[in-house]
C-alpha cells in the first residue's frame, strides 16, 4: 500500500466515523463498503490515485469534507477523480428519476479511471441492496442498467462483473426493474400534519433565498498581476474573487493560489454544481456547500455573489432552520395526540422528565400562557414517545428505531445550538445537510 493510499484510507475512515456513518441495512461502519470498493479497484489497477479515489469516493457527498479539502490533502488529480464520482444533481432538480439522469450524464463524461471506481461501487451496492431491500432494488437495478451503458470506458473485467451481478440480481428478484418516477423512500408526506401544501413549500423554498446571505464577489480582469490582486483581496479581507476575460466572468481565483505573473494563470473554472441563482432555495446552497468551499450566486445573468459555509451562521439561515425545527416539533405534538389519546403518552415518559414538564407548565400558566403538558415536554422526550409506535416511524420514513433515535438526537443538538447562538457550522454541519435534504424531499413531494 502506497503512502497516498494509506493516507486516503485513514482519512476516509475517520471522516465517516466522526459522523457515525453506517451502511443502511447491515449497520456496519461505512468504511467496510469503502474497503470493499478499494479492494476491487486494487485488483485491476496498481494506480495509487485511482485506489485513493476509491477510498474517498463518498467522502464529499456524505461527510463535512469538501472537494477543496481533498485537493489540499491528496492533490488535484485525486480531487478531480472524486469530483467525477460525486453526484451533481440537487434536490430541487426534480424527482429521483430526473436527478439520476442528470447524474448519469455527469458520469458519462467521467474519465476511465473514475468509471473503474464507479463500477466497483455499483457491484458492492447492488449486492447489498438486492439482498436487503427488494422493493427499492427494482428501482436501483433500473438505474444501474442505464449507468452500465455509459461506463464502458472503465476496466473491462469490472464492467463484465457488474453486468453479471446486475443480471443475477434481476433473476433473484424474479421481476423486471422499474423506473423511479416519483419514488419516495417511504416518507408519508400526505399524512404528516403541517408538511403538505403550498404554505410549507413557500416557507422552505421561497421565503429565504441565496441572495439573502450572499456576499458581493470581487472581480478582476485577467490581465491583473497576482501581486495587485493579492493586495486588493487583503484590503477587503477576502479570499476569493472572480476573473473576467474579455469583460465576462469566466472563473475565479483563490488568494492561497496566487504566486507570480498574471492572475489568469491561477484561474479555476466554475463547476456546474457550484453555481446557483439568486432566488435559489437555501437548501440548494447547503447542498453546494456540502461539496465545495464556495457557492457562487448569479444575479442579472452574471456570477456576482458568493456564499461560504460560515455564512450559514447568519441570522437568515438560523431563522430558516429554527422555523423548520419548530414545525417538526409541532408535528410531533400532533402525532402524539393522534396516537396516544387521553394523555396516555405519559406512560412512555420517566417520572423525572414528566416532573420537569409539569414544572415548566406551571411556570407558563403563572404567566397566563395557556399550554398543554405535552407542549411543555422536551423535544427529545417527544421524540422518544414516538419511538414506541412502529406505524409512526414508518410515516416519518424511518426504517429502524436506531435511525429515528439518531435523527431526533441530531435535531435536538442543532436546536440547542441555535437557541444558544452557538457556531452551528462547526458543531452541526452534518445535521444541517441531512435536515435540509429531508425537508427538500417533503417540499417537493
Amino acid at each position: 500500500m502506497t503512502d497516498l493510499v494509506r493516507r486516503a484510507s485513514d482519512y476516509a475512515t475517520r471522516a465517516h466515523q466522526r459522523i457515525d456513518h453506517r451502511r443502511k441495512y447491515s449497520k456496519q461502519p461505512y468504511h467496510v463498503h469503502l474497503e470493499a470498493v478499494a479492494r476491487q479497484v486494487a485488483a485491476v489497477t496498481d494506480d495509487p490515485e485511482t485506489i485513493a479515489a476509491a477510498w474517498l469516493h463518498d467522502t464529499v457527498e456524505d461527510t463535512p469534507a469538501t472537494l477543496e479539502d481533498i485537493e489540499e490533502l491528496f492533490g488535484k488529480p485525486v480531487a478531480e477523480l472524486v469530483e467525477e464520482l460525486t453526484d451533481i444533481s440537487r434536490p430541487s432538480d426534480g424527482n429521483r428519476a430526473k436527478r439520476k439522469e442528470i447524474d448519469r450524464r455527469h458520469t458519462a463524461q467521467a474519465s476511465d479511471r473514475a468509471k473503474t471506481v464507479k463500477l466497483a461501487d455499483l457491484i458492492d451496492n447492488c449486492k447489498d441492496i438486492t439482498k436487503h431491500d427488494p422493493r427499492f432494488a427494482r428501482i436501483y437495478l433500473a438505474e444501474m442498467g442505464r449507468l452500465l451503458e455509459v461506463l464502458k470506458g472503465g476496466n473491462e473485467g469490472l464492467h463484465e462483473q457488474a453486468r453479471e451481478v446486475h443480471a443475477r440480481s434481476i433473476n433473484k428478484l424474479g421481476e423486471e426493474p422499474a423506473d423511479a418516477g416519483e419514488w419516495s423512500p417511504g416518507l408519508d408526506t400526505e399524512s404528516l400534519p403541517g408538511f403538505a401544501g403550498p404554505h410549507f413549500r413557500r416557507m422552505f423554498a421561497e421565503l429565504f433565498t441565496a441572495r439573502d446571505i450572499a456576499e458581493s464577489l470581487l472581480s478582476f480582469d485577467s490581465g491583473n498581476s497576482c501581486e495587485d490582486v493579492r493586495r486588493a483581496l487583503d484590503l477587503h479581507r477576502q479570499d476569493v474573487a472572480s476573473i473576467r476575460i474579455n469583460g465576462t466572468v469566466q472563473g475565479y481565483i483563490r488568494r492561497a493560489d496566487l504566486s507570480a505573473g498574471d492572475c489568469a494563470d491561477q484561474i479555476r473554472h466554475f463547476t456546474v454544481d457550484q453555481v446557483v441563482s439568486g432566488d435559489s432555495a437555501l437548501s440548494d446552497v447547503v447542498h453546494v456547500l456540502t461539496r465545495h468551499d464556495y457557492c457562487f450566486v448569479t444575479g442579472l445573468g452574471e456570477i456576482n455573489g458568493i456564499v461560504r459555509r460560515d455564512d450559514v451562521n447568519k441570522p437568515m439561515v438560523r431563522m430558516w432552520l429554527f422555523g423548520l425545527i419548530t414545525m417538526i416539533e409541532m408535528m410531533l405534538v400532533r402525532l402524539i395526540n393522534e396516537h396516544y389519546p387521553g394523555d396516555t403518552w405519559q406512560a412512555e415518559v420517566s417520572e423525572k422528565r414528566l416532573a420537569m414538564a409539569m414544572a415548566f407548565q406551571a411556570e407558563r400558566q403563572r404567566r397566563n400562557q395557556h399550554c398543554s403538558l405535552l407542549e411543555c415536554l422536551q423535544f427529545s422526550d417527544k421524540g422518544r414517545v414516538l419511538l414506541g409506535k412502529q406505524q409512526i416511524m414508518k410515516r416519518l420514513g424511518f426504517d429502524s428505531r436506531s435511525v429515528a433515535k439518531r435523527a431526533i438526537k441530531e435535531i435536538e443538538s442543532l436546536r440547542n445550538n441555535l437557541s444558544h447562538a452557538q457556531d452551528i457550522v462547526t458543531h452541526d454541519w452534518a445535521q444541517i445537510a441531512r435536515l435540509s435534504q429531508r425537508m427538500e424531499e417533503i417540499a417537493r413531494s
